[in-house]
């Protein structure tokens, strides 16, 4: 890392957390429409359907619950490189299902892992980068999730063509390959300074501040009083004991917990991931037949989520965070209204008799591309913000 921009090649491999992240993520959306898939597990009905996706959920409620006791013990570095083993075992699980049971499980291993690695990925960045471009090296995380969703619509577009079991294995398969990657480069990554200094090996934090802030010179000025700030901040944390779980919930602690917890909340409660996930199902809705028109729809949409990621990356430490987020909020209430109503006039339009009756100056055709585009729409607003 001595000549090439250290912060940006530890951002670059841990961003590949998020990555897969979003395969994961993606991955199912399509599967989910594929002959060969239905063929396979027998056409699962709704409530089937519902325990195959929210199985990758459960998975990550309780790794996230795990991901942060990992951490602080076992450091930042050890846990991504556990979160990737782990899903190389769930993504194995799921390449090799020979019924709904075992792919829940597949899933559910997979979601573990995206548990520790989407909780703990941002926080490993976030230490290693410097202070003052810490917003555009966390923004990289998000994209790198877009870039994962875009891949599995891609693949899932590829594999449609092909038939019988292969279709649906090849794209459950292929998620082994960026985490046995990201596997194998972590063991090159530096631990995070922050741990160092909180497991006193403050010798080794000033070494791995050298080679990320000034290309290996650790008497450098900047290191010095990173450094500096660092111990500060935890040797005030084991006087106040301000590390315990506990004192999230108590004084000014509280509003802070509440805030950063309600704001995560929030943002999965705009239901992008379940959008994102059955857009399909809006595509199939709206007239569109055969799996490989909606396949290449969603790949689309993916393409939407990558690019539309792209201003928050260069322009976020300028914009401010706050900003962002209200005006991508606002704009993504706007467009989910315009989609309701364009879904419900297609809906009242085609069920009439005759189509001589024009909804929003718009027949069948044209309500069902204005709905694909209020669906990109939605995807950018939240994907910029």
């Amino acid at each position: 890392m001595r000549y090439a921009r250290p912060k940006y090649v530890v951002t670059g491999v841990t961003a590949l957390g998020g990555l897969l992240f979003g395969y994961d993520i993606g991955i199912m959306s399509s599967i989910l429409q594929m002959e060969g898939f239905n063929e396979y597990f027998d056409s699962p009905d709704a409530l089937a359907t519902g325990v195959i996706v929210s199985s990758l959920t459960i998975g990550c409620f309780l790794g996230s619950l795990l991901s942060g006791p990992l951490a602080d013990r076992f450091s930042r570095k050890i846990t991504i490189m556990l979160g990737a083993l782990v899903c190389t075992l769930g993504s194995a699980i799921q390449f090799a299902s020979i019924s709904r049971a075992m792919l829940i499980v597949g899933r559910f291993v997979n979601g573990l892992a995206i548990g520790f690695l989407s909780s703990v990925v941002p926080m490993y960045q976030s230490e290693t980068a410097p202070p003052g471009s810490r917003g555009r090296m966390v923004s990289l995380q998000q994209w790198a999730i877009t870039w994962g969703i875009f891949l599995a619509f891609g693949i899932d577009y590829g594999c449609s063509y092909i038939e019988g079991a292969r279709q649906f294995r090849l794209p459950l398969g292929l998620q082994i390959v960026p985490s046995v990657i990201l596997l194998f480069t972590m063991a090159f990554m530096p631990f995070s300074p922050r741990w160092l200094v909180a497991h006193d090996h403050v010798g080794d934090a000033r070494q791995v501040l050298g080679r990320l802030r000034a290309y290996g010179h650790t008497s450098a000025p900047e290191v010095t009083e990173e450094l500096r700030l660092i111990h500060q901040t935890i040797a005030f944390e084991r006087a106040t004991k301000a590390s315990s779980y506990w004192e999230l919930l108590k004084g000014p602690n509280r509003r802070r917990t509440l805030l950063g917890c309600g704001i995560q909340f929030m943002q999965q409660f705009t239901g992008i991931n379940t959008l994102m996930l059955y857009s399909p199902t809006i595509f199939r809705s709206i007239g569109m037949g055969s799996v490989q028109s909606i396949a290449m729809f969603q790949a689309i949409n993916g393409l939407v989520n990558v690019t539309s990621t792209v201003p928050a990356i260069l322009w976020i430490d300028r914009w401010g965070r706050r900003a962002t987020l209200l005006l991508g909020t606002l704009l993504i209430i706007v467009f989910y209204l315009v989609l309701s109503l364009l879904l419900r006039s297609y809906d009242a339009l085609t069920d009439l008799t005759s189509h001589d009756s024009v909804i929003f100056n718009l027949g069948p055709r044209g309500l069902g591309i204005a709905s694909i585009c209020m669906v990109y729409l939605v995807v950018a607003s939240f994907a910029f913000s």
